[in-house]
């Protein structure tokens, strides 16, 4: 499959274009600046694009069959930059003809075992609290659009120093204690690209 990869030059990005890679993918890495991300795969096409900008989006997804998204921008605020991005998303990957999307998400705003999102339940810490509502927002923008999109999301952090095992559950809730590394996270991602199970949807994988 030919697969368009925005932020990927982070940490999740860079292992999804590694099991793109293991799975003979042919990857399109985005990022703001390729002079700031040596060390991608020789073999991929890496452009700069914006995953703000709907003409940029459709620019970069053009002859794709599917989209990953990985991006995050921290000297933006949250909640502007990522509604501005689900913005740009839907409408060039629609206008490139890209239908599956698949979106890294985030645990805090997905339900905990009460049924309520992790951030308000009792003891959940709430200093990036701007930052997940910021997801938050980002995400019902998807919930409006037309594209076949899932939102995954870990079902509690990442495990920034984890190898790869090849295997994930998908959770039936978010538990602020579950790890995943990136390895296995990117499996999920790829999963979901090459036989997509969720549809409309978000999920906790671990």
């Amino acid at each position: 499959m030919n697969i368009v990869v925005f932020g990927a030059g982070g940490r999740a990005g860079r292992q999804v274009l590694a099991e793109a890679r293991r799975r003979s993918h042919q990857v399109t890495a985005v990022v703001r600046d390729p002079a700031r991300h040596g060390g991608l795969p020789s073999d991929a096409r890496v452009i700069t694009g914006d995953v703000t900008d709907a003409v940029s989006v459709e620019r970069a997804a053009a002859g794709q069959d599917a989209a990953i998204s990985a991006a995050v921008d921290l000297s933006r605020p949250a909640h502007d930059f990522f509604t501005a991005s689900s913005r740009a998303l839907v409408t060039g990957l629609a206008r490139a003809g890209v239908r599956r999307l698949v979106v890294v998400g985030l645990s805090s705003i997905l339900p905990g075992a009460s049924g309520a999102p992790l951030m308000d339940e009792p003891g959940y810490p709430n200093e990036y609290r701007s930052f997940s509502l910021g997801h938050a927002a980002g995400l019902d923008v998807l919930r409006t659009c037309e594209l076949d999109w899932v939102y995954v999301a870990p079902a509690g952090d990442f495990n920034h120093d984890g190898a790869r095992t090849g295997q994930y559950l998908i959770a039936e809730h978010g538990d602020p204690a579950s790890r995943i590394g990136y390895a296995d996270f990117a499996i999920a991602l790829l999963d979901e690209i090459e036989e997509p199970r969720h549809h409309h949807t978000t999920v906790s994988v671990q």
